[in-house]
């Protein structure tokens, strides 16, 4: 496998090696590692990292909270700009109105519970007038007023 330019380009390629040059994991390690927890799969079938990956195949991705399910364009086992990753597969069009929904719905999840929590500390003015009101309470259950 020659890492020249002007090469042909790769025809066998492990799928740990893949799915590092395709930029789905940051090292091969990483990607070994999840091949090993069965969170990669080809056609539906449990796989090795050491196995030869070949175009038009079908893969499962899981990177909790997501999943990919793409296919295979291209083989390369060098690893380039994203943009150039990109071109080495296809997601399909479920896969990636899941993940979008995925996306939104932490969004939202995120944005009701900081709404709940509050903005953080209490301003000066804010002290002031908790302290106030709750002067004002107490002097009403005791009569003091």
């Amino acid at each position: 496998m020659s890492r020249d330019k002007n090469a042909e380009p790769a025809v066998k390629v492990r799928l740990d090696k893949w799915l590092w040059a395709a930029r789905f994991f940051k090292t091969r390690s990483m990607a070994t590692a999840a091949i090993n927890k069965n969170r990669v799969q080809i056609d539906g079938s449990s796989v090795k990292p050491s196995r030869q990956i070949q175009v038009g195949e079908s893969l499962r991705i899981e990177k909790p909270p997501y999943e990919f399910r793409i296919e295979v364009l291209a083989l390369s086992d060098t690893r380039r700009s994203a943009s150039e990753a990109q071109q080495l597969y296809l997601e399909t069009d479920e896969s990636k109105a899941k993940r979008e929904h995925q996306r939104l719905e932490a969004r939202a999840d995120r944005e009701a519970r900081l709404g709940l929590a509050g903005d953080g500390r209490p301003t000066k003015k804010q002290r002031r007038q908790i302290r106030s009101f709750k002067d004002q309470r107490n002097n009403a259950q005791t009569g003091d007023e």
